[in-house]
């Protein structure tokens, strides 16, 4: 039914792949990245980063991640390009909800610039990845990690200040996990040793 996420990654998902765009999931991963800039003009429409509306519209762009995939699952329908734009709508929601708490002091700075610090630090040891042939392999911290973080900056913008701050802090401690253990698999596989960490 759509729930099961054992097993390896589906073949269509892998490198070299047919791109295969038309696809439900992939519909929903573009309307996804289009509510993205929707979104930042709300909340900059404010002064003060407080905005019901807004704060909705980020709330269902975060969760139809997770019908994109159960879609996926469900119908079968896995594409290359799905796998790509997966991670860049949750990127790009997370670095606007992050942008926002900054822009109105909604979050404490320090932890939001170790969160951007870590997304720009994934994204270019992705490069790299891609360049040396190592596959990135999606552990649990990382997965469990992308919830608190984009949660929080939600909290945020409807008042739920001290909630928010406990969302950021577990899904930054989590995230700083799951680089960690990233870090390790592609150590093992430059080595030789494709056995998947069970860390993660």
């Amino acid at each position: 039914m759509g729930a099961d996420r054992s097993g390896p990654p589906p073949a269509a998902t892998l490198s070299g792949a047919p791109w295969n765009p038309w696809t439900i999931p992939n519909a929903i991963a573009g309307a996804r990245l289009v509510g993205i800039p929707v979104f930042l003009w709300m909340v900059l429409s404010t002064d003060d980063g407080h905005n019901v509306n807004a704060a909705i519209l980020y709330a269902v762009i975060g969760w139809s991640d997770y019908f994109d995939g159960f879609i996926a699952r469900l119908t079968g329908q896995y594409s290359r390009l799905g796998a790509l734009l997966d991670p860049v709508a949750d990127r790009g929601l997370a670095l606007a909800g992050m942008f926002i708490a900054l822009r109105y002091d909604l979050l404490p700075a320090w932890a939001v610039w170790i969160v951007l610090a870590r997304e720009a630090l994934m994204l270019v040891l992705g490069q790299w990845a891609l360049r040396k042939g190592v596959e990135v392999r999606i552990n649990w911290p990382g997965r469990l990690g992308v919830g608190p973080v984009l949660a929080a900056p939600f909290w945020a913008m409807i008042n739920f200040d001290t909630f928010a701050q406990i969302l950021l802090f577990t899904g930054l401690a989590l995230s700083l996990w799951a680089t960690v253990l990233y870090a390790r698999d592609a150590r093992r596989q430059l080595k030789g040793d494709c056995t998947p960490s069970t860390s993660g």
